[in-house]
């Protein structure tokens, strides 16, 4: 993410920073989110190169970007919130999130902030006994708390993983078990046998089966890199089964190609269009993660490339228009005005796994172009997924465990 926010600030005093143009366009953009100054002049496209350089890349051992994130968007009790929504509300995808971020950042106290704040507030005290409620804000008669209270299985997923990989890379038992319990919570409550597809994970235990015969899935709910870790760390066997099914999920619900938000599945006959949903048919903000766990994957996956290459119409639209689109047509591969810059952002590691230099400088070039705006959680989301792995601040291991870069020298040019 690049940003120019502070009047009389150019380009001709990088150099003076000691941070990656990463680290300084983040700077400059919480700057601008807490300062409101005057935009400076745009900054120079960087010209295409044999080998990309984003000069995004932060030569320190602490992970700078999730610093300026939790200043933005975390509070002091761990509650991670959305400015930009009409109540300022919180996701558990957002909770979950944080978690993922503190650990790459191996940032333990916010860990716990966040751990516990989530706890507390979205699962009445008690991960072990609850799974946790998606939303939570200001309600109708003017006092805070859950708001909806059904579970998003992607969040618990996210939380899961979280936990599980905290208490590897930190020792700490309690967070391991913790994520044994929930794990099981899910399997419980949040999983159907859908005839034809397998055992799967549905976005959530209740409001997802349309009828006897068909179902509503979300592509973008099931990270393969995070199904893998449960099917080597958990002794549930259930994982590889809803695994396989996650990847005939992805593969199947893309016929064209691109990925949509919704989609239906019915009970032996496949995949078809969701017609009641908002989206009908289009892969909007939900679908631009698939592309981005894509990219994410390990390449030694056995389902690396056979989703590299489903999804490669995708890197061919960014190639062609030099931008993704905000929302596309998943039959026709018509997309709509461009998207904000966070979908670049979270392109970066799919382009870069399929090995198209000349879209990803491009896309490079449009974060240091089209500045992602500062408020926007999640846009810097999507930000410190992609370019924390672009700039090798973490990576995916075959078997899903995480791989932080911790104190490792940066080996990359600033």
């Amino acid at each position: 993410m690049v940003y120019a926010c502070v009047h009389r600030i150019g380009l001709e005093m990088l150099p003076m920073f000691r941070h990656s143009l990463c680290t300084l366009a983040l700077s400059l953009s919480l700057c601008l989110g807490l300062l409101s100054a005057p935009q400076a002049a745009p900054l120079a496209a960087t010209p295409v190169a044999s080998e990309p350089t984003s000069n995004l890349s932060v030569c320190k051992d602490e992970w700078p970007a999730w610093s300026l994130f939790r200043t933005q968007f975390v509070a002091p009790d761990g509650r991670i919130t959305d400015p930009e929504t009409p109540r300022a509300h919180t996701v558990s995808e957002a909770q979950a999130y944080g978690l993922f971020f503190s650990l790459v950042g191996n940032d333990r106290p916010s860990f716990e902030r966040i751990l516990k704040w989530t706890e507390n507030n979205l699962a009445s005290g008690d991960l072990t006994a609850h799974l946790p409620a998606w939303q939570w804000g200001k309600r109708d008669d003017g006092n805070w708390g859950v708001v909806d209270a059904n579970p998003a299985s992607d969040a618990d997923l996210w939380i899961v993983y979280a936990l599980g990989e905290a208490g590897r890379l930190w020792k700490e038992p309690r967070f391991t078990a913790l994520s044994s319990l929930i794990a099981a919570r899910m399997l419980r409550e949040s999983t159907a046998n859908l005839p034809g597809l397998g055992l799967s994970l549905l976005p959530g235990p209740q409001g997802f089966k349309v009828d006897g015969e068909r179902w509503r899935l979300n592509p973008s709910y099931v990270p393969l890199h995070l199904l893998r870790w449960l099917s080597k760390y958990d002794p549930n066997p259930a994982w590889a089964k809803i695994a396989a099914s996650s990847r005939n999920l992805i593969i199947g619900s893309a016929p064209k190609g691109f990925s949509p938000d919704w989609i239906v599945y019915r009970a032996k006959l496949g995949f078809e269009i969701d017609a009641q949903g908002a989206e009908r048919g289009e892969g909007t903000y939900n679908a631009i993660r698939v592309y981005l766990w894509a990219g994410l994957l390990s390449p030694s996956d056995p389902a690396s490339r056979a989703l590299l290459d489903t999804l490669a119409p995708m890197g061919k639209f960014v190639a062609k228009n030099g931008y993704p689109p905000e929302s596309v047509n998943i039959m026709s591969g018509e997309g709509a005005k461009p998207a904000p810059s966070g979908f670049s952002a979270a392109l970066l590691p799919f382009l870069q796994a399929r090995g198209d230099k000349v879209a990803l400088q491009t896309q490079i070039n449009r974060l240091q172009a089209k500045p992602i705006r500062p408020k926007a959680y999640y846009e810097q989301a999507l930000s410190l997924f992609g370019l924390g792995a672009y700039d090798g601040f973490y990576k995916f291991a075959a078997d899903g465990r995480l791989v932080p870069k911790w104190r490792v020298a940066c080996t990359r040019g600033a």
